[in-house]
């Protein structure tokens, strides 16, 4: 890797763009200086090149207008200009020293200036409080859908791997505050590999119909009792009952809801292989005043306020 960030690279970059600058420069140049021989007597008074089509579309031997010309000569100096004054030629900077980072920092700072007073006017109300205004909970609204969505869905009915957050089932808690603390810090969940703590494929099966039972799918009586034997590794996390554990993000395997899929095939695949999801954090990115009003919106999502006039 070591060898991508030499300086020879910065070197080929700007040869390469540079001679081929100057390559378009001298064929526009041969091409503009050229002369056209006379035609032959008796042959067509425009010339052609030889180059004919369907029989009878030839290819004329003329010059281009001198107006195109001309663009391509302006074209190429508007490009020199260019890799002088902006960023283009490998590791150069330019001569105005603009970068895209630091105008997406003036554009953040402008935005600040102008709607920070309203975001902190709502990082002092509670956050049930938020959620019933309509204002604030269009602006939440915007803030998912641009941050959010790609991973919940615009519906936020999530997918595989990723959180429904509208039918108030949570791995890590669903109150107002909670949810603050995840989008502001992130969350890493994590459920181990434990085909080889349970000791065959056999076993695997027999927990995953096991765990099937639990919310109340279809499943082998005789596999059911095998599995419940084993299950006592996994409660750990889940628990005895099944029900989770909010505190490390461990499942309610009782609810029949599934983060991964319900079949047997991949719930045998999550015990043998486990599973690993990350939620970012956004308190660097957003902010606490737009995490506020954002985890307003979310919660809002599966508790239905009322709006206040």
């Amino acid at each position: 890797m070591s060898d991508f960030t030499s300086g020879f690279w910065n070197f080929y970059i700007v040869v390469l763009t540079l001679l081929g600058i100057a390559g378009c420069g001298l064929l526009l140049y041969s091409q503009s200086t050229h002369k056209v021989s006379a035609p032959k007597e008796g042959a067509d008074p425009v010339g052609t090149t030889g180059h004919v089509w369907d029989e009878n579309l030839s290819e004329l031997n003329t010059p281009m207008p001198r107006w195109w010309m001309w663009l391509f000569y302006i074209t190429i100096v508007f490009g020199l200009a260019y890799l002088y004054l902006y960023p283009g030629l490998g590791t150069y900077a330019g001569r105005l020293g603009w970068k895209s980072s630091g105008q997406y920092q003036e554009e953040l700072k402008k935005a600040d200036a102008e709607y920070g007073p309203l975001f902190k006017q709502y990082l002092t109300q509670d956050l049930k409080v938020v959620a019933a205004d309509p204002k604030a909970h269009a602006i939440g609204e915007r803030l998912f859908l641009t941050y959010c969505a790609q991973c919940h869905g615009s519906d936020a009915r999530g997918g595989k791997g990723f959180p429904n957050l509208t039918d108030n089932d949570w791995l890590f808690g669903g109150t107002p505050e909670t949810i603050q603390t995840t989008i502001l810090h992130g969350r890493n969940g994590l459920m181990p590999p434990m085909g080889a703590a349970l000791g065959s494929d056999q076993d695997v099966a027999n927990v995953a119909q096991y765990v099937l039972s639990l919310s109340g799918y279809g499943a082998d009586p005789i596999k059911v009792v095998f599995g419940k034997a084993k299950f006592g590794v996994c409660m750990a996390c889940h628990g005895p009952e099944a029900k989770g554990n909010q505190a490390i993000g461990a499942p309610n395997l009782t609810d029949k809801i599934w983060l991964f899929g319900g079949s047997p095939e991949t719930v045998m695949e999550t015990i043998r292989k486990g599973r690993s999801s990350t939620m970012p954090a956004f308190i660097d990115f957003l902010g606490e005043a737009k995490v506020h009003v954002l985890a307003a919106y979310v919660w809002s999502l599966s508790n239905r306020p009322e709006f206040k006039p």
